[in-house]
């Protein structure tokens, strides 16, 4: 009696496939591909003292761009973090010059954590209006944000008069001292912004896949309709994304106008530009529903490379502009060839099997 043993042979990859491994892959290779022209032909841009620097920068779009990245999960979309940031510096920087004036001569003063949480209460506040807004009132995400970027940057130059706070180093005699640790300490050899980056990021991409509020996000965006009809309470889903996007911008308020040591209200002008290049980049999907954290933080990697790189060859702030703007571009034509190159692939799957 003999019995026949079968090897199952795996199929050979088609040119489909292949090319859809590539696509999915296209953010470590830009960042493989930027970061070798850059290291070529910029110079000193492998410098320990520029790459420090550009951590720091990187750090920066990643805050907005992680932010960003839920929001857009869900299908929405936040013009009003560049705002934000803006607005929460100057925040920051009025309550160590001058504190709150309560009338009858009496003011009061907060030490820097307190400053910091107040500032991080005002970008979640923002969010919140946000998501009032979307929710609420069905305004469309890019007229609501592109409202509240207005008005946003509007009480930014109504703060000081369109003038800069400086020397926000504070004074000891009122305990308001410190500022400067936040964008020029370090722990461990690394910016204090690093550091922060790694915890939120850490937090974000723990919260996207193994909690509850994690897979409603990415409900939501991938079909609202059937997220509301689960029992999926849309409205609050969309709200915390806003108030989260809100958050991070806060953070790159506080992070920039301690690097300077001032706040000036235009401070984030264009930044919610990187923040969705690096989203996109790094694999969110523009119509919702899909995205990682990690991709982001490479995306952001990509996109604060690309900045400071074109920096130091010289290239014209407006060719910059023009060269992000494209990278958005091509990011979401490649996202929709993905999707389609996906669909078929999984066709071509189930034709086989079947």
């Amino acid at each position: 009696m003999t019995s026949a043993t079968t090897v199952a042979v795996p199929a050979k990859p088609t040119s489909g496939s292949i090319l859809l491994t590539l696509m999915k892959l296209r953010t470590f290779i830009a960042l493989f591909a930027v970061f070798a022209f850059f290291a070529i032909f910029a110079p000193n841009f492998l410098s320990t003292a520029n790459l420090i620097l550009m951590s720091k920068h990187v750090a920066l779009n990643a805050f907005l761009a992680m932010g960003m990245t839920f929001v857009i999960v869900t299908g929405g979309i936040d013009l009003s973090v560049g705002s934000i940031v803006g607005l929460c510096g100057m925040v920051a920087g009025g309550l160590i010059l001058y504190g709150v004036d309560l009338q009858f001569g009496y003011t009061i003063y907060f030490n820097i954590v307190e400053v910091a949480l107040i500032t991080l209460v005002v970008g979640i506040i923002i969010g919140l209006i946000n998501g009032l807004l979307i929710t609420k009132l069905n305004v469309a995400p890019f007229i609501a944000t592109l409202g509240t970027l207005y008005m946003a940057r509007g009480f930014a130059l109504l703060s000081s008069d369109g003038q800069t706070f400086p020397n926000l180093v504070g004074k000891p005699e009122l305990g308001n001292t410190g500022f400067a640790f936040l964008g020029s300490g370090r722990l461990i050899g690394l910016p204090v912004s690093i550091w922060m980056l790694i915890v939120v990021a850490l937090a974000a991409a723990y919260v996207a896949r193994y909690t509850p509020i994690g897979r409603h996000i990415f409900a939501v965006g991938g079909n609202e309709r059937a997220a509301r009809m689960s029992g999926i309470r849309v409205d609050r889903v969309k709200i915390a994304v806003y108030m989260f996007s809100g958050f991070c911008a806060a953070i790159v308020g506080l992070v920039t106008s301690s690097e300077l040591m001032a706040s000036h209200p235009a401070t984030g002008n264009s930044y919610e530009l990187n923040a969705i290049a690096a989203a996109v980049l790094g694999g969110t999907s523009m119509s919702g529903g899909r995205g990682t954290i990690g991709g982001t933080i490479v995306g952001a990697f990509v996109i604060g490379i690309l900045s400071d790189g074109l920096v130091m060859m010289g290239v014209s702030s407006f060719w910059q502009m023009v060269i992000k703007g494209l990278v958005i571009v091509v990011a979401v034509v490649v996202d929709q060839a993905q999707r389609r190159l996906q669909q078929r692939v999984t066709l071509m799957q189930l034709a086989k099997n079947g």
